[in-house]
């Protein structure tokens, strides 16, 4: 299958008409070995599970990565920031708010090796890192490797899967985005997803090209057109330019269209977006257009770690269908009581053991927010048939997730989640999908040795339960905390280690 060049496309998420789905488990590579604990897993990666030297040819002199002997080490370099994530950080933070809390949910595109979301975790912000499978082999695999929140992705022609209003701030370092192109589309999608306060930093070309011009091998006058436009849309965007030190710009997004000269001023034509709904964007096509300010000014978050049990503002303006406070609480509760009693039969949760959480089916975040701590994270992901959208609930939390459809492919690699978590994800999807490619992709991201907790009808897990077995997952059912009598089921599952070439394969 070939798709064309023009805005990436060829990059983009496409999947394969179901008569030629693959159906078989993916083994894990001789010698596999379970990642280091975080937080050496920042630092260290095992050569055996992600077997790419080309990095540390090409990136050598930037220290993205090492090879010393049989692990990579990460020196917490980038193309930026060649000295290293953390004063790049500090330089920041002395225009950025990031040591309050104020500043907690950050989208980087064009992540390489996710050096500044593994460096940023140690402020204690999260960080949704996205760049695609390209001649950076196996970047955002290292990413996941290494314990940070990471997903194959490009800004290309199709919205990004996340809803508007979710990031405290947008980062470009040196991410070969054309902002100034196509009339501006992918600054006005940084928008759409930016929450009013926002930061977007772009570091990198065109910035300082007067001094950089020639080191770059670029033209001047190139380069002052780029930034000319970006400034441009910026501009029309309501972003305030906050400062420009040496190769780093920082924008600050208006809190609210009244603050907005350029919306005042009626020669000014803004083309708006006509979608009622901001949010919805699986598989939709991006388009050169502002998303407008909500009607009613947003409220303000809390800083982080408030904010993650306070009540949402999506909650509180009774913008999601079917919620209210008392509701929002009650979840939270719930989830709680159902974590107890996880960690009864699965006692590795909230050890350490499992790093990289995956939650297929979250709602609104509340099994994240039970088990949130330094040494996790969770991808809460919200699928796009559910009946309502509550990702952005999700990140007005302080959390991060990704929209996907369980009938296909997630955007990761093999073996990049220690932990799978799904509530009801096989009723969602009965009749949508085979149980088999939900089952078989799990496995896909799973590690060895990795865990699983479902809950479901108790039909509905008896069937998955069969299959796990037949794909070598130890399993084990058990009742609903609140007594055998209740149809919900709980079943805990372990994936087996086996490799490829080996007997037990």
């Amino acid at each position: 299958m070939t798709f064309p060049r023009e805005n990436m496309i060829y990059r983009e998420r496409h999947c394969p008409p179901d008569e030629e789905k693959i159906y078989c488990l993916v083994p894990a590579p001789k010698g596999y070995v379970a990642p280091f604990h975080w937080p050496k897993s920042r630092d260290y990666v095992a050569y055996v599970n992600v077997p790419y030297k080309s990095l540390t040819v090409e990136k050598a002199i930037q220290n993205w990565v090492q090879f010393q002997g049989n692990v990579f080490r990460f020196p917490g370099g980038g193309t930026q920031f060649p000295q290293g994530a953390n004063k790049y950080i500090d330089q920041l933070a002395s225009v950025i708010p990031i040591s309050n809390g104020t500043v907690r949910t950050v989208l980087d595109t064009g992540c390489g090796v996710a050096s500044l979301g593994a460096y940023l975790m140690g402020r204690n912000v999260l960080t949704m890192s996205f760049a695609p499978r390209d001649s950076h082999e196996a970047q955002v695999q290292f990413a996941l490797e290494r314990g940070v929140p990471a997903v194959i992705g490009v800004l290309g022609s199709i919205k990004l899967p996340y809803p508007s209003r979710s990031f405290d701030m947008a980062h470009c370092s040196r991410c070969l985005i054309p902002w100034g192109e196509n009339d501006g589309m992918y600054l006005m999608e940084v928008d759409r997803v930016l929450r009013p306060g926002g930061y977007w930093v772009l570091s990198g070309p065109p910035i300082n090209w007067k001094t950089n011009y020639q080191a770059w091998e670029r033209e001047k006058e190139d380069l002052e057109e780029e930034q000319r436009k970006i400034e441009e849309y910026a501009k029309l965007l309501c972003w305030e330019k906050i400062t420009e030190i040496h190769e780093m710009a920082v924008w600050r997004k208006r809190i609210n269209s009244d603050s907005c000269a350029s919306r005042q001023d009626e020669q000014i034509r803004i083309s708006f977006c006509d979608s009622e709904n901001p949010d919805d964007v699986w598989y939709k096509k991006m388009e050169a257009c502002v998303t407008p300010y909500p009607s009613d000014d947003v409220e303000e978050l809390e800083p982080f770690p408030k904010r993650l049990n306070s009540i949402p503002p999506r909650i509180s303006s009774g913008s999601i269908s079917g919620f209210t406070s008392e509701s929002f609480q009650q979840d939270n509760t719930l989830w709680q009581k159902h974590v107890k009693e996880y960690k009864k039969i699965n006692k590795l949760i909230c050890t350490g053991r499992y790093r990289n959480i995956l939650d297929m089916n979250a709602g609104l975040g509340s099994f994240a927010a039970a088990i949130e701590s330094a040494q996790v994270w969770v991808m809460n992901v919200v699928p796009t048939i559910a009946d309502i959208s509550t990702l952005g609930v999700v990140y007005e939390r302080g959390m991060v997730g990704i929209y996907h459809d369980w009938c296909e492919a997630f955007s990761t690699y093999p073996r990049t989640y220690d932990f799978i978590h799904a509530d009801g994800v096989f009723s969602l999807y009965k009749g949508k999908c085979k149980m088999e490619d939900i089952l078989l992709e799990m496995d896909r991201i799973l590690r060895p040795e990795g865990g699983v907790i479902l809950r479901d009808n108790f039909d509905v897990l008896t069937k998955v339960n069969n299959m796990a077995v037949g794909m070598r997952w130890k399993t084990k059912m058990a009742d609903h905390e609140d007594g055998p009598h209740l149809s919900e089921k709980i079943l805990y599952a372990v994936k087996q280690y086996w490799v490829g070439g080996s007997e037990s394969a």
